[in-house]
This record gives C-alpha cells, structure tokens and sequence, in this order.
C-alpha cells in the first residue's frame, strides 16, 4: 500500500487507486484521476478538515483526531484491507500540495496497524 498525490501521473504500478478525499481536488476531470473508487467517507470530517485547514502546526492534534475518527469507522479500513488482499497494490490518492502532512499520511499509518 502506497500513497500519491493525485496531480501526479497514474502509473501501471499504482495498482488500484483510491481517492480518499472528501472533496473532489479542483483542476481534474474524473476521467483523468484513473481512480477505481472515491471513499470520501474514510476522509477527515468536514469539522476536522476545515479546522486543521493544513496548518501544521496543528498537525499532531490532526493526526491523533483523525486517528480517533478511523478507529470509530472500523469497517472502511477493513474494507481498504480487502481491496489490497485483492488487488495486491492499492495507492491512495490525495489532493493536498503538502505531501508530509495530509490524511493519506494518516490513513497510511493506520492501515499499517492492522
């Protein structure tokens, strides 16, 4: 499992891609993302995104909220697990210019652990 910022090139080593956004990142048509599927639901709350809007000095309290809201959606991540058993390589897909400190960074970490 790996992460890549949506802007960038789809490649055949992407696998299957997922975007894991809640909104749609501005400036790509749909049928230039390659996307197999959109889970905007595993995304951060339209609360929590709009209160970390990025800045990163909030990113810690970002991780820990965002982490916290994951755990309580069990199944999303469980079915993230399957797609990967399935498709041996998911990317998932994220619109944020900062590539250390967005929630595919999280959802990354998270998935780790199970």
């Amino acid at each position: 499992m790996k992460i890549k910022r949506i802007y960038e090139s789809s490649g055949d080593g992407d696998g299957y891609r997922i975007l894991v956004d809640r909104l749609w990142p501005r400036g790509i048509s749909k049928e230039s993302a390659h996307i197999d599927v959109w889970m905007k639901e595993v995304a951060p709350s339209a609360d929590l995104r709009k209160w970390f809007n990025h800045e990163t000095e909030k990113w810690e309290e970002f991780t820990r909220l965002y982490t916290r809201e994951l755990t309580e959606n069990k199944q999303m991540l469980l079915d993230i697990k399957e797609l990967e058993k399935e498709h041996k390589t998911v990317t998932l897909l994220y619109g944020a210019k900062d590539t250390e400190h967005n929630q595919a960074q999280v959802l990354l970490k998270v998935l780790e652990k199970i």
